[in-house]
């Protein structure tokens, strides 16, 4: 049977108060939505767009019963939730994505062994326990590996690469005892990633499903630095990487969006990275450039609303801005919007760190050739 839509005018609920959360929550007030948010840090960017924020631990339970009885649904803006808060939401209000999807994909042990064992395309991996485990999956395994840590990892924290002349036993102390993976190195001609929405069954019991132009992303120490849409590459490889997303997204039954990373081998093939069933980096370009921004299509996706088209109407390519780039004071903002095509995106942070996001740019041109040449003027203003 259909549910009821989530209408506008209703209550979105939302944990966690980062950027993404703050775009999302942008994307929900433009459609009349209220969003209450969930995240300890006050004044966070999801929380300075928020009818009412909650400055709690996400393990304070009786206050996220009260955010629960406020709210319409609950949505994420990142996955490293405590499974012990979604139990005792679930049985108050709607998540969506649901509670398995964020168990699985918060650790990532269970997140390769789901795609090991559907069947999925994945790099060769050992899960270890201990130094001699780590020494056994090296062995297996081959050098360069690298060992990542089974929980909390994003923007390349918690890894570690290993090489044919690493200590070992240096590399698992500091590890830490704790479970991890291991994964072979992959060689790749480029990182690409998918973000696919996928919405409540409607009345013939299938579940809508529409996803965005994949991107190809430029990582810098581990973080995401570029991406660029239309991605360059083959059509049956963009066709290729819309299919595994779609697929993925069925089995673990997401309600809302799921990010899919992938390597493009070499050898022309396809690995599935890691997953993350919410807005993703890779996906900022939507905001500017889509028909439908990936933001708006969660909120749409989890209220049970037509799921909107992804067409994109321009080329475009996305750049982070990390706190690096206010290393000598604030930047030429002028100077930068005077660029044309170029969106600004800042994220009411009130510290920049270096390697900190601190906002992005888009810069949207005919052509992408003429996008990078236009990041390249962006780019000189920032390092004046």
């Amino acid at each position: 049977m259909k549910t009821e839509p989530i209408l506008p005018g209703a209550t979105i609920g939302c944990l966690g108060g980062g950027q993404l959360g703050r775009m999302f929550a942008l994307a929900a007030r433009k459609m009349g939505y209220r969003v209450h948010t969930v995240d300890p840090t006050p004044d966070s960017p999801t929380g300075q767009i928020s009818d009412r924020e909650f400055n709690v631990p996400f393990t304070d339970f009786p206050t996220l019963l009260e955010f629960a009885k406020g709210v319409d649904v609950v949505t994420y803006e990142f996955e490293n939730i405590p499974v012990t808060a979604l139990d005792a939401l679930a049985p108050v209000v709607a998540l969506r994505p649901g509670r398995d999807v964020l168990y699985t994909t918060q650790n990532r042990r269970r997140e390769k062994e789901f795609l090991q064992e559907q069947g999925f395309p994945v790099a060769p991996f050992r899960v270890v326990e201990s130094e001699t485990g780590l020494r056994e999956a090296v062995a297996a395994l081959g050098c360069p590996c690298v060992l990542k840590t089974a929980d909390f990892g994003y923007d390349g924290k918690g890894q570690q690469k290993i090489s044919a002349e690493s200590d070992l036993a240096a590399v698992w102390q500091r590890h830490g005892d704790r479970a991890g993976v291991v994964e072979a190195w992959v060689p790749f001609a480029a990182e690409l990633s998918v973000v696919v929405a996928r919405g409540l069954p409607g009345v013939d019991g299938e579940n809508p499903v529409e996803v965005f132009p994949p991107t190809v992303n430029i990582h810098h120490n581990h973080i995401l630095a570029t991406s660029v849409a239309p991605a360059p590459l083959a059509d049956s490889i963009i066709s290729r990487a819309q299919h595994l997303g779609t697929q993925i997204a069925d089995k673990l039954d997401v309600i809302g969006l799921l990010a899919v990373e992938f390597f493009l081998t070499l050898r022309g093939e396809l690995l599935v990275n890691e997953l993350a069933p919410r807005p993703h980096n890779s996906g900022h370009y939507s905001f500017d450039a889509c028909v439908t921004s990936q933001f708006e299509q969660q909120l749409r996706a989890v209220c049970g609303l037509p799921l909107g088209e992804t067409l994109l109407l321009s080329p475009v390519l996305m750049r982070n801005l990390l706190g690096d780039v206010w290393a000598d004071g604030t930047p030429d903002w002028p100077a930068l919007l005077a660029l044309p095509g170029l969106r600004l995106h800042l994220y009411g942070k009130s510290e920049p760190r270096p390697g900190r996001k601190m906002g992005h740019y888009c810069v949207l041109s005919p052509t992408l050739e003429q996008a990078w040449e236009l990041d390249a003027e962006a780019q000189k203003i920032l390092r004046r």
